[in-house]
């Protein structure tokens, strides 16, 4: 197949419009656990009743509407919907708790969410009610400016608005009006506002365009060496770009069937995903491939219609290269390497790579993106095979965080180049490698974890008088949060208490996994707490070698 380079200018709701018509037989998404299985003329029917139900509730272009759900079909759904009436849909993870999201609603501005009501045993929508509730503006839990809570998969809560709903308002709006909404919008348009964070403070709400997220999309989809006879099974969260753009907008940038084994991620359900749907295609972060790997059954499922995939958000290992190579079939499996910034790729191995590239390496950069390697210190570009900070400059950018703009400027410099806090180096062939990271967030199986903001939360608590959290290797994870905390005179607690007044105010996977209580913390001549000692003092008491 022949594929271009070139940019194209469509927007969300205009590709999906081509596809429909270039495609309409053909399936679109299917969720295996819902039985459900839609083709793409019933994608963009579905997709423009949701969006005519929303400007029924006259959401306005622009507007923020925040989606805090687990994978199903209402997902994919309204990405494409609000994308069609120039509504920007906001990420929300549903692994957070009351204080996390309540922090998004508001800085976000949204003023519609939509949510499912249960994560992994979490009932979501307590999570939403817990915001609040002491005081006055209950109806608003907590945030002013929410007006709408729409439920979806849900028959509980008949307070709220259900999804449903959304198809009696629609009948109210005619054909036109959606029409003429699309019409007016811009493939150069905020469209998605992703949550992502940096060392210091809470998280950034990065702004991206139709034009940006569509175009990565594809090209990864080049890399991959995707056509019109491929399907992806898709075991990743939507809520992050690894499900919402190199998930569902690669498969409609090829009009290819997208495959969601379940809600949340199960190996064995997305092997019989694969093995029922026969994908061509396969997702993941190496914990996820290796949990697949490891089911006592492995060998019984026909993983045999396998070729490609994207594997992404962390190094992947030799020995595990090889096992999806040789038991699941990826031969011309991928390496992606990007940050949310970046809508979300820079650089990806190539389809036909050698094996050393894809193992050792996070491949080349993107098609119409640039790579430079820069001095932190001197912000010097250094040569070939020097070690420096990653940076990136294409259409890919975002626009910037939203309503924070000292902090944009931190990433993106007055040249328009981004900078991933990464350290790299690039041959003379133009292959990147990451060797290490200038930002101290901790990746643990894929999940990224950001020290500044547990340190808040922690300083939030009475007894604590300093606090730093760090990442400690890892074998099953890669690395595992660890919180050093110093008490105030006089203070007592416990690891047990500590990760017990955690729960239900942070994330699961953010709660820290080592407590360790400190009367001094290692610091510089200037007062600086220096993190690499304490993290060396842990590995050392710890017996965990790098």
């Amino acid at each position: 197949m022949s594929y271009s380079n070139e940019l194209t200018n469509k927007t969300l709701g205009q590709l999906l419009d081509s596809i429909a018509l270039k495609h309409p037989d053909k399936d679109a998404i299917v969720f295996c656990d819902l039985n459900y299985k839609i083709n793409y003329r019933e994608f963009k029917k579905t997709t423009d009743e949701i969006a005519k139900g929303l400007l029924a509730l006259n959401i306005k272009k622009g507007e923020h509407i925040g989606i805090f759900a687990v994978n199903c079909p209402e997902w994919v759904i309204l990405q494409f919907a609000a994308a069609k009436i120039g509504t920007v849909l906001v990420n929300i993870n549903p692994a957070l708790k009351s204080h996390e999201l309540e922090y998004i609603l508001k800085q976000g501005d949204i003023t519609t969410l939509f949510l499912t009501e249960f994560f992994k045993g979490q009932n979501m929508i307590d999570v939403l009610e817990d915001i609040g509730k002491n005081e006055d503006v209950r109806a608003h839990h907590g945030v002013p400016q929410l007006h709408r809570i729409i439920t979806i998969c849900t028959g509980n809560h008949p307070e709220y608005m259900k999804w449903n709903d959304l198809y009696k308002l629609a009948k109210s709006v005619p054909e036109e009006v959606l029409v003429e909404r699309q019409s007016k919008l811009n493939s150069k348009d905020v469209i998605n506002i992703q949550y992502t964070s940096g060392t210091t403070g809470f998280p950034k709400g990065a702004e991206l365009t139709h034009f940006g997220i569509l175009n990565n999309a594809y090209f990864c989809g080049v890399n991959m060496n995707l056509t019109d006879k491929d399907s992806i099974c898709i075991p990743v969260p939507l809520y992050h770009c690894f499900g919402c753009v190199l998930g569902t907008l690669v498969s409609v940038n090829f009009g290819i069937k997208m495959v969601f084994p379940s809600e949340v991620f199960e190996p064995k359900k997305t092997l019989e995903a694969v093995q029922k749907e026969k994908c061509t295609a396969l997702y993941g972060v190496p914990t996820m491939f290796i949990a697949e790997l490891a089911l006592d059954d492995f060998n019984k499922y026909d993983l045999s219609s396998l070729r490609t995939g994207v594997i992404a958000g962390a190094p992947c290992p030799m020995e595990l290269m090889k096992q999806l190579i040789d038991k699941m079939h990826l031969t011309e499996i991928t390496v992606g390497y990007g940050f949310t910034e970046a809508s979300p790729l820079i650089t990806q191995t190539r389809y036909n790579d050698p094996l050393e590239i894809k193992v050792g390496t996070v491949g080349k950069p993107h098609q119409n993106v640039k790579v430079k390697i820069i001095s932190p210190e001197t912000k010097a570009e250094l040569p070939h095979n020097t070690p420096g900070e990653l940076c990136a400059f294409g259409y890919n950018a975002m626009i910037g965080y939203y309503n924070m703009p000292e902090k944009t400027k931190e990433t993106i410099d007055s040249s328009g180049w981004m900078h991933t806090g990464d350290l790299a180096t690039m041959d003379e062939k133009d292959i990147c490698k990451i060797v290490g990271r200038i930002k101290d967030m901790v990746i643990r199986g894929g999940e990224n974890i950001y020290p500044a903001e547990i340190e808040e939360f922690f300083m939030t608590n009475s007894k604590v008088e300093m606090v730093q959290v760090i990442g400690i290797p890892d074998k099953k994870y890669g690395e595992q949060l660890a919180v050093v905390i110093k008490l105030k005179s006089g203070e007592k607690w416990t690891e047990e208490e500590v990760k017990e007044w955690c729960k239900g105010k942070i994330a699961n996977f953010k709660i820290p996994y080592y407590v360790k209580f400190v009367s001094e913390f290692p610091m510089t001549a200037n007062g600086k707490i220096q993190k690499y000692k304490l993290r060396e003092i842990l590995q050392q008491e710890l017996k965990i070698t790098v």
